[in-house]
């Protein structure tokens, strides 16, 4: 775990090496969530694979920023990261619901950077189909569910999908007040006036699309739609809702794998 000031911006960072026989794989979180939150996925990802993981300005370690980023100024410090970090060629990028976002944006904005594309449980932001009325209600506010967290339940079977478990991954699991309930609103922000439509047929990154086929947040029609308007893009939905991803992390972690490995 490091700190940087990026441009006046502190960033929390955490690298996990690999054995240098891939690229680099850049992970961007969920709304609300610390880079501590897909822990079972980067262990189930192959332990060669060297992950990236940093909170974005308001979530987790990193100080809130006085205004708002929008997406682009987002993948842009993300690139700049990147340098300070010593990764100053491509890396594969990986977003996972609004990080799926923040990775088309990268996608789009810095092709060079970005060699593949992983987007999970997400969408096209704006203009897309929406959750259920119940979650969404949910995201209005960043004091959210205060339920526990997935993470600590049972991953041995996949559980059926039901809107506790949409809620409890979502940026609902515990209370974001005070600052950290600024950050949380940075993020609806961004969201909110940002939309990936005009520019899917544009990502020319082998993409893999991956969804829930229960989720109740980011509905699996998103990603039908993100697979169809992505030139090189697979598609796959696994049982179970928008917390797949933790509670079905060994199989996620073997596609991705795959994925990336093929070169």
């Amino acid at each position: 775990m490091e700190r940087l000031n990026v441009h006046g911006q502190e960033l929390r960072v955490q690298i996990r090496p690999g054995d240098g026989s891939g690229r680099p794989l850049l992970i961007c979180n969920g709304i609300g969530e610390g880079l501590e939150f897909l822990q079972p996925l980067v262990d189930a990802l192959d332990q060669g694979t060297e992950t990236i993981r940093f909170d974005v300005p308001g979530v987790g370690g990193s100080p809130v920023a006085l205004l708002p980023y929008a997406f682009p100024t987002l993948a842009w410090l993300v690139t700049r990261m990147l340098d300070e970090l010593g990764y100053p060629d491509e890396v594969d990028v990986l977003g996972y619901s609004w990080g799926g976002a923040l990775a088309q944006q990268l996608a789009i904005q810095h092709p060079r950077r970005c060699r593949r594309l992983v987007l999970i449980s997400t969408s096209t932001g704006l203009i897309s189909v929406p959750g259920g009325s119940w979650t969404l209600r949910r995201m209005l506010t960043p004091q959210g569910a205060r339920r526990p967290d997935p993470i600590q339940r049972s991953t041995s079977a996949p559980p059926k999908p039901d809107r506790a478990d949409d809620a409890r991954v979502c940026g609902f699991s515990g209370t974001a007040t005070g600052l950290r309930g600024i950050g949380y609103l940075h993020q609806l922000a961004a969201i909110a006036a940002w939309t990936s439509l005009p520019f899917l047929p544009m990502i020319g990154q082998p993409t893999l699309v991956m969804a829930g086929e229960g989720d109740r947040i980011a509905p699996a029609a998103n990603a039908r739609i993100l697979a169809r308007l992505i030139p090189h893009s697979t598609l796959r939905v696994f049982p179970g809702g928008h917390a797949a991803v933790i509670t079905q992390a060994p199989e996620f972690g073997k596609t991705i794998s795959a994925f990336l490995a093929n070169r």
